[in-house]
Order: structure tokens, then C-alpha cells, then sequence
């Protein structure tokens, strides 16, 4: 898909990326960049940098980077023409009818027939649950209390008795095998042939924030297994950026959002008028979830299941959520199982005390660690108080620390003095007071293995652009065709252009490149770290990279020379003897 370049620019200029950004992230000023705790990976320490003067961001930890639209490309999962046109609509510039390249076009024509064949497939499931054979599967949920406009709003459905009429009726609609198999609703084998992922199941559809369809939950009908079966992950479903119901909770307009434990659960809260209520999809609790969450409140209640698979699943989530910087509770849902059933046995009144009852994530944590020990034994309750100490070590700030040893001073009984000792002797006895280690999200992107050279090339690039002073030293040694990787020498030669013309822009290079990994290294490029303190020690900074630079560029020309080419050899060796007479000065 294709806008001219200068369009492109001057939506970028006209839509800051600090401004963007901090709508997503919570950013702090640090010298000339800002800094806050990465959106793509799980951090406790800030590691995601923003640079105004260069309208790029990047990260130190997992090395996410880029220019405004990459950021939303990675974090709504937008295309690019989707990302143009939300940035276009932010700073109020018209967009000319799109020219289209032929690798764009097909994949934005992927994504939309996707999301085309999933909003026939919701329409086809609804159609069928209002069937005469789709009666069961409707009285199901009709004996769950839900009414049909629940039912309606919710789009919920029956995928049919008979495997295979949602695949007839896709190929009626036109829509290859090659198609559907891409879209996680059919599956293809040599034995089968063509058959539904969904039949006989009631059927969820889950939704993105903009109420696109994006993929299915079904729950069987009958005693099959696997009990509930979710849309394999797509071009448009990712299970672990998505959260069921969101697409209605984000304009619920409450002070918390509400995560459940399943699909029943969210659709009982929004009847009874919780509307904030979301659920992850059939899989653990995930760090994105949780800063998708971060966008639309400040707090989260929990209403996992009160078993023990429930009660795990909650302690697993605290951590992620606090990473983010939510504040946590868990609404008690005792004697009753989950929300849908505590709704149904004490209605919607009861259910709103819970909620303000709701205990803070920590005293849950707690209550649950109480529950291996024998507090009636000595040396069980010594113990128990022993590990309640080690967990009170997890606040950094020892006011709130404090705090909670109040309140547990006086919930089991011990006096606050004896039970604030135990906690600084714990603290002494593990080297200091720190904070809890909180799980981590290992990233799916690898670090990059560079040896000196590569190294070296991607610092004179950022060196280019931090001083003309700079730019002008290097470019008296170097030339683009010295940097032997490829992406540097294409990123070179386009800062000379630049140079030349009186506009570095390193976030305009960084637009340039098409594929994502591309700009991702592109944005790496511009933030290799330089640490200098005096002119001298950048002086011989600069003349250690440039000479590491000139001389890998020598030794690769040598390599590919024809042993026969005496012109080029004695190039190299001219080359050589002046790299040895190399001086820099950035007088």
C-alpha cells in the first residue's frame, strides 16, 4: 500500500511520539529522553527509551523500536494503512485515495478477507442457534438465565450438529481452501480432507476493540472433550494480546475492570449491569494482557474460581498485573464457585458488596499462604509467620510495609513491634529489604550476536547523528561502502543524502524500510549507547570505531580481490599503511 513519502512525514511530524506513546506507557523524563517500563516484554526496571529530537523509541531489554507508526503497529496490531489512517484522524490530515505495491496489498487483502470470513462465520453460528436444530444449543443458554438480547449483543451462536456446514457454506460464499485453512475455522488433512475446527458447540464470538471479529470460543454440547476448544492464533488473533469482552468493557466507564475466569462468567456480569467484566482466552494470564488493560483502568478485581485451580490462577496473575502498575484486589466469590452461579443464588446487590468488600491482592496472597501451615502448632505458626515476613520484604516503600504489618499484627493476632522485628531480621538475614521477584515474559525476539565490527558501524551511525561535528569527522574517513552490512551501508548512504541536503532525519530512514525487522534494526542503529565523558575519551572513542570500521571494510575487499587484480591489492595495501597514520580531531 502506498503514500508518498512526504505525506507520510508530515503525519509523522505532526503527531509527536512522546504525546502518542504516553497515552500507552507511563514516561519520565531522564536527561534529553524519556523512559518508562516496556509495552512489548515484562520489565521491573524502565528500559523502553522515547527521543524527542529524534521521534524514535526504543527498547534496551528486548530491542523493540521505531517511529511513531511502529509503535502502533506492534502494540494495536494495526497495518500500516490502519496506523496511517488513525494518525491522519489524531492530527486532522486528509488522506488522497491509497496506491497499493503489490506485497502490501496482499496482505491487507489477507487480513480483510480474514476478518470477511469470520463475521460470516459469527452470522452463520447465530443463524443456526435460531434453527430448529440449534434448539438445544439455545435452551442451554436460555436455562443460564440469559436473555435474547443478551444472546444478540453478545453474538452467540451454535456451530451445527454435523461436521462440515460451515465449511460448505464458506466455499458457497466463494472462499478458497487455502483461505479457510488460514483462518483457524477449518482444517485441512490428507486423510479428512476439509472439515470444521467448531461443530456442535455453542459458540463465543471474541472480538478486538474496534468489534471485528477476530476468532471463536465453543463450548460442547454434551460430554465431549475438550470441554471448551478456542480458535487457534491467526493473522488476526493473537490469544494473548486479546481479552473477551474488552470490546465492551473499554467504554463501561467504571473505576475498575473486572477479569473472570470464562466466557459465562463475563456474559452474567454484563447482564446484571457489571459491564466491565473481561476474561483472558483459555490461556494463563499473559503481561500484555495486562498492559492492554493498564490503557483502560488503573484498577483490577479478580473473580477467578474459588477451587484451587482458580486460586492458582490468581496468584499467577498478581504479579503481572502489579508489574504494570495496577492496583489489585480479589472479590471473594465463597460459597459459590464463580460469578455466574453467585449472581444467579444471591443477585446483583450482594454481588456489588463483594466488590466493595473485595481484599487487597496482598492479604489474599496472604490468606492463601495460611492455609499450608498449622497455626495451632508452635512451629507451624512460626513458621507461617516466618514466610509472612519474607513476603512483607517485597515493598520497597516502607510506609506501605508498615502499614500491612498493622493490619496483620491485629488480623492474627501478634503485636505490631514483635511482627516488624521478625521483618527486619528476615531482611538483614537476606541481604536487605528488596523488592519481590516478579515473573518474567522472555521475549520472542532474539539479542543479536554482533562482534566488534558490527558493532562499531552501528555506533559511528549514531555518532552521525548526535553532532555535525561528528557527522563531519567520520564522513572525512568513511564512506557508505565501508560498512559491510548491508542495512548499515543502506542506512549510510542515506544520511549522506541527507547530510547533504541540510535534513538529517534518522526517523524518516527508519520509515523507509518495509519489512519490520528492518526498522527494528534500523531504529537500533540510532541508539547504540555512547559513553564519554571528555572530548579526549570521545576523540579516542570515535578513532577506535572508525579504525575497526576502515579496517574489517579492508580485510573484506582483500578477501574478494581476484589474486591477479595487482591495482586493487596495492589499493589495500595504500589503505592499510593510511588507516596506521588515522587521526581524528573534533576541533
Amino acid at each position: 500500500m502506498y503514500y508518498s513519502e512526504d505525506l507520510i512525514e508530515e503525519i509523522r511530524l505532526k503527531n509527536d511520539i512522546v504525546d502518542v506513546i504516553s497515552g500507552y506507557v507511563r514516561l519520565r523524563k531522564q536527561g534529553s529522553r524519556y523512559f518508562g517500563l516496556c509495552p512489548f516484554h515484562s520489565e521491573k526496571s524502565p528500559s523502553f527509551s522515547v527521543t524527542p529530537d529524534r521521534q524514535m523509541y526504543y527498547c534496551f531489554g528486548c530491542h523493540a523500536g521505531g517511529t511513531v507508526f511502529n509503535f502502533l503497529m506492534e502494540y494495536e496490531n494495526y497495518t500500516f494503512p490502519e496506523t496511517v489512517k488513525y494518525l491522519a484522524d489524531r492530527c486532522g490530515v486528509t488522506l488522497p485515495e491509497m496506491e497499493y505495491s503489490e506485497e502490501a496489498k496482499r496482505q491487507a487483502d489477507l487480513k480483510g478477507r480474514l476478518l470477511e470470513i469470520h463475521k460470516k462465520a459469527a452470522k452463520f453460528y447465530y443463524y443456526q442457534l435460531k434453527q430448529e436444530s440449534g434448539r438445544d444449543a439455545y435452551e442451554y443458554l436460555r436455562n443460564r438465565a440469559l436473555t435474547d438480547d443478551t444472546i444478540r449483543r453478545f453474538g452467540l451462536g451454535y456451530s451445527g450438529k454435523y461436521n462440515g456446514q460451515l465449511y460448505k457454506y464458506l466455499k458457497q460464499e466463494g472462499y478458497s481452501d487455502e483461505l479457510l485453512k488460514d483462518s483457524g475455522l477449518i482444517t485441512m488433512d490428507e486423510r479428512r480432507g476439509a472439515y470444521d475446527k467448531f461443530w456442535n458447540r455453542v459458540m463465543f464470538p471474541i472480538m478486538d476493540g474496534n468489534n471485528r471479529v477476530i476468532g471463536f470460543g465453543g463450548r460442547v454440547m454434551g460430554d465431549a472433550k475438550p470441554k471448551y476448544l478456542n480458535s487457534p492464533e491467526t493473522r488476526i488473533f493473537d490469544k494473548s494480546r486479546n481479552l473477551y469482552g474488552l470490546n465492551l468493557a473499554r467504554s463501561a466507564r467504571k473505576s475498575n475492570m473486572i477479569i473472570c475466569e470464562g466466557y459465562m462468567d463475563v456474559i452474567a456480569l454484563h447482564q446484571a449491569g457489571f459491564n466491565q467484566a473481561v476474561a483472558s482466552l483459555g490461556t494463563a494470564f499473559t503481561p500484555q494482557q495486562s498492559l492492554l488493560l493498564k490503557r483502560f483502568t488503573q484498577e483490577v478485581l479478580l473473580t477467578y474460581d474459588s477451587d484451587e485451580a482458580g486460586t492458582n490462577a490468581a496468584l499467577r496473575a498478581i504479579p503481572i498485573l502489579k508489574e504494570a502498575g495496577l492496583s489489585v484486589r480479589v472479590i471473594n466469590m465463597k460459597p459459590y464457585k464463580d460469578p455466574d452461579e453467585f449472581i444467579k443464588a444471591l443477585g446483583t446487590e450482594a454481588f456489588q458488596q463483594r466488590i466493595d468488600e473485595a481484599k487487597s491482592s496482598f492479604l489474599f496472597e496472604i490468606e492463601v499462604l495460611e492455609r499450608g501451615f498449622n497455626l495451632k502448632d508452635p512451629a507451624g505458626k512460626t513458621a507461617f509467620f516466618d514466610q509472612m515476613a519474607r513476603k512483607l520484604l517485597g515493598f520497597s516503600d516502607e510506609l506501605e510495609r508498615n502499614n500491612y504489618i498493622e493490619t496483620l499484627s491485629q488480623q492474627y493476632h501478634v503485636g505490631y513491634e514483635a511482627l516488624q522485628k521478625k521483618v527486619n531480621q528476615m531482611g538483614i538475614a537476606l541481604g536487605g529489604v528488596r523488592p519481590v521477584e516478579r515473573p518474567r515474559d522472555v521475549s520472542s525476539r532474539k539479542k543479536e550476536q554482533e562482534d566488534g565490527s558490527d558493532a562499531s558501524q552501528k555506533l559511528l551511525l549514531t555518532w552521525m547523528i548526535s553532532d555535525p561535528v561528528y557527522f563531519r569527522e567520520i564522513r572525512r574517513h568513511v564512506s557508505p561502502e565501508d560498512f559491510t552490512v548491508p542495512l548499515y551501508e543502506r542506512i549510510a548512504g542515506m544520511l549522506y543524502e541527507q547530510q547533504e541536503r541540510g535534513d538529517l532525519n534518522p526517523a524518516r530512514i527508519v520509515n523507509t524500510f518495509e519489512d519490520s525487522e528492518e526498522q527494528r534494526r534500523a531504529a537500533a542503529v540510532f541508539n547504540a549507547e555512547l559513553k564519554t565523558d571528555t572530548k579526549e575519551e570521545l576523540e579516542k572513542a570515535l578513532k577506535e570505531a572508525v579504525y575497526k570500521v576502515l579496517k574489517n571494510a579492508l580485510e573484506k575487499r582483500a578477501k574478494e580481490l581476484d589474486p591477479t587484480d595487482m591495482i586493487g591489492l596495492q589499493q589495500v595495501v595504500g589503505r592499510r599503511r593510511q588507516l596506521e597514520k588515522l587521526h581524528i580531531s573534533l576541533d
